[in-house]
């Protein structure tokens, strides 16, 4: 061949060649972009599935029913239920995520609803903010139920939350129905209830507990009587000193467990290993905020130093997890342990408090590097029996006044004749009440118009007496009521010697102010009300 021909068919060859790979390189890269696309349509659509179920999770995050709500919370749990697991992990909403239905918080089945028909004339209405976390619900809210039940088994307890969106969300997960206050009212009525005690799980005199009451009172016309109890902490007085019984108790016991739970046998051998509690509360720009000062002061009173009060929302300021941070840094603790001062352990505890977040508690403490231990114990205050306890006293106190509230008659001394009367003496506390002995009651003393009840307290631990508010008493020139030394003879034949005390009584059944000072020194506020006199001896 010639070499210019030759030469030109090795041209030609090469550009076949060339042609050829430029055709397989083109196939290539029309494959790879097709497989590209396929994926990312593929990753649109399950983010499009997501974003559905997240706007069906958001539109029940209310705080309203009505009366679409059941409706959409059994649309939301079944759109979720048709989500791949990965489509799972891409539920994102301004409220919505993967835990609204994925979080195992413990099994709903152990938990009573309390929503049965069938009540009765007597109804214990217990109304909780409550919380989505099943195993908290059921040991916290629901053993104070059970303890209320078991006390006053001839009325019926039932259950009211104040949060819909916590209702809304245990609805949806897990199908178990819990009504609201405005539907257990409803209830109520429809059952015929005649006289409703209405028991708040709540901790103090908050915004919650307000918006109760006035929930309540918009149906006092449909029942005969209707009494609503103190929340945990009793009243909330007037400054951070101003503490009272409920606050002392409720004090003693959440340290008390706090510290068998972290191994010690008491709060001070605690103290002695270097270790200190922190019982974090929620905290609210209400008024009632002035309570966690109140309970800083109580564990002060108590000769806690080792305890201190914080907030998730830290209101009030020194309660902000900064300022905590700093009492037990400069208080020289190198171990510190946590613990809710919430009636449940549910979102606020296993996130707010234990979280791995850098805004909990927990890793906020942890960052700091002052400690060499920061643990939590995951425990509402609901679950601690003594805790229980102040719930059914503070039910017990508000039957007493129904049935004051319900008894016709006599108001004012005028209208009793001369005369001695046993009488019932309540008051808004568990920790200052009449001797067990002469149930609940003392000896009320008519004379010229004016009424004094003599009762025989539950112990010497009561030392003085005021008529009025705890500031008040303290002022120069008060004049105190002081103690007599009564013998009261129990059940069983044994005696007693405990504190008495003459009460002068403005009015019959109408709560009046009665300041009392503790053994510890402290002046506590208390209102107490006197009903149901029956004559002794009538002059």
């Amino acid at each position: 061949m010639h070499k210019k021909t030759k030469r030109r068919g090795m041209l030609v060859i090469a550009a076949l060649c060339a042609a050829a790979l430029a055709c397989f390189a083109l196939a290539g890269c029309s494959g790879s972009g097709s497989q590209s696309s396929t994926s990312q349509n593929a990753a649109q659509s399950d983010q499009a599935r997501a974003d559905q179920v997240a706007q069906k999770i958001d539109a029940i995050y209310v705080q309203e029913r009505t009366d679409s709500t059941d409706e959409q919370c059994a649309a939301a749990k079944a759109a979720w239920d048709e989500l791949t697991d990965a489509q799972k992990e891409l539920v994102s909403g301004e409220h919505a995520s993967p835990d609204y239905f994925g979080l195992d918080t413990g099994d709903a089945s152990a938990d009573n609803p309390l929503n049965q028909d069938g009540i009765g004339e007597n109804e214990i209405l217990v109304a909780s903010f409550g919380t989505s976390y099943n195993d908290s619900r059921t040991e916290d809210i629901g053993s104070i139920e059970k303890a209320i039940q078991k006390a006053y088994p001839d009325w019926s307890v039932r259950r009211a939350f104040t949060s819909q969106i916590i209702i809304n969300h245990v609805q949806a997960r897990d199908g178990e129905k819990i009504d609201n206050v405005e539907q257990a009212l409803d209830r109520a009525v429809a059952n015929g209830v005649k006289n409703l005690v209405v028991q708040p799980t709540h901790l103090m005199h908050g915004a919650e507990y307000d918006e109760l009451v006035g929930a309540v009172n918009q149906y006092g016309d449909k029942f005969e009587s209707v009494s609503i109890a103190e929340p945990l902490l009793g009243t909330v007085g007037s400054n951070s000193t101003v503490v009272n019984n409920d606050k002392q108790q409720v004090a003693e016991d959440v340290s008390a467990q706090a510290a068998a739970d972290a191994g010690y046998s008491s709060v001070d051998a605690a103290k002695d290993d270097g270790t200190a509690f922190v019982f974090l509360g929620h905290g609210t720009s209400h008024t009632a905020n002035v309570t966690y000062d109140q309970m800083q002061t109580q564990m002060e009173d108590l000769g806690y130093g080792n305890v201190f009060i914080g907030t998730v929302e830290g209101k009030p300021a020194d309660t902000a997890s900064d300022a905590v941070i700093d009492k037990i840094v400069n208080a020289g603790y190198p171990r510190v342990v946590m613990r809710p001062l919430m009636v449940v352990a549910g979102d606020h505890a296993n996130n707010d408090m234990a979280g791995s977040e850098e805004d909990s508690w927990l890793t906020q403490f942890e960052d700091t590097g002052a400690f060499s231990d920061v643990s939590c114990q995951i425990a509402g205050l609901g679950e601690i029996p003594s805790i229980q306890q102040i719930y059914v006293d503070h039910t017990g106190d508000a039957i007493s006044k129904l049935g004051s509230a319900s008894t016709t008659g006599s108001t004012d001394a005028g209208a009793l004749a001369d005369g001695t009367y046993s009488a019932s003496f309540d008051t808004d506390s568990s920790m200052f009440h009449v001797s067990e002995a002469n149930n609940g009651k003392g000896t009320l003393t008519v004379e010229n118009d004016t009424m004094t009840i003599h009762v025989s307290l539950a112990s010497k631990n009561i030392t003085k007496l005021f008529e009025g508010s705890a500031d008040d008493a303290q002022k120069s020139g008060a004049k105190t009521i002081e103690p007599t030394v009564d013998t009261v003879t129990y059940s069983d034949g044994t005696t007693e010697e405990v504190n008495g005390f003459d009460v002068p009584v403005p009015a019959l059944d109408k709560p009046f102010s009665v300041a009392i000072l503790g053994s510890k020194g402290t002046w506590y506020d208390h209102q107490v009300t006197v009903s149901n006199p029956e004559p002794i001896s009538a002059e």
